[in-house]
């Protein structure tokens, strides 16, 4: 029987990366401190196996879904978009196992966190679509980040982002209007899905922040890096802890099930 004690179990999935003729599913370790640090939970490493995976298995073993940033783009055929540029990184391994990962932990009401790529692959996968490049559309700013800068300098605070009224993120920052962020992404939500309501906006118009408007439990995704050094940041932390909360919910609730289940056989 699962111990009410143990810390929840929160699934992160991987991007897959070929390299010197080998496959490698990986995942940042920044995401996995987070889920440890911020969230309280147990990382579980979901590979990128696209129609392998038995998301229905998966998902009844698991507390909450991270789905992380990567320099991968997600690919434009999951939203009708044009073809993307030459130079653009793509991972169709990932694009096959989160894109109905997502959908069906919805469905089970497993808590979800989206961050940067997550985000998008959260929009495309209820049916949303994406700018692949905002910085050249008109009026908009270059949210791409300065990689000649230390690590230090590019997921700090760069712009602020305006928090909607009566919102999750509002409710869950003490009802606070604006917030600084930090911003490494090229791609952007352009057609926002019908199920998601936006949480956050830049001043340039673009959604920093959604969540999941039929969703019975915990279910946003935002555009910057709040897993970057998670405990420095008030913002992250709240974010974080909310996610953890969410997700010890469900374990309990497991633990319940599982108990009853066992009394009952």
């Amino acid at each position: 029987m699962m111990s009410s004690d143990r810390p929840p179990v929160i699934g992160i999935p991987a991007c897959f990366v070929q390299g010197e003729g080998l496959g490698h599913h990986q995942v940042g370790a920044k995401y996995v401190d987070s889920v440890i640090e911020g969230a309280g939970g147990l990382p579980l490493l979901i590979p990128a196996v696209g129609p392998g995976l038995d998301a229905d298995a998966l998902l009844a073993e698991v507390d909450g879904l991270l789905v992380t940033g990567s320099p991968s783009n997600v690919e434009p055929r999951h939203y009708g978009g044009p073809a993307p540029r030459p130079e653009t990184a793509l991972d169709p391994a990932r694009d096959a196992t989160t894109l109905p990962l997502i959908r069906r932990a919805l469905e089970l009401a497993v808590p979800l966190l989206a961050i940067c790529r997550g985000l998008q692959e959260l929009n495309v996968a209820l049916g949303g679509t994406l700018h692949q490049n905002v910085h050249e559309l008109p009026g908009r700013v270059d949210h791409r980040s300065d990689k000649t800068v230390p690590l230090q300098e590019r997921y700090g605070p760069v712009h602020p982002v305006q928090l909607v009224p009566g919102g999750t993120m509002r409710r869950l920052l003490d009802g606070a209007g604006t917030i600084e962020v930090n911003s490494l992404h090229a791609q952007a939500i352009d057609r926002l899905a019908d199920r998601l309501a936006v949480e956050a906006v830049a001043s340039d118009g673009t959604i920093e922040a959604v969540r999941v408007v039929d969703a019975p439990g915990f279910a946003l995704g935002v555009q910057w890096h709040p897993e970057w050094r998670v405990l420095e940041n008030p913002v992250s932390r709240r974010l974080f802890a909310a996610f953890g909360a969410a997700c010890r919910a469900r374990q309990r609730a497991r633990h319940e099930r599982h108990g009853a289940l066992a009394q009952g056989a």
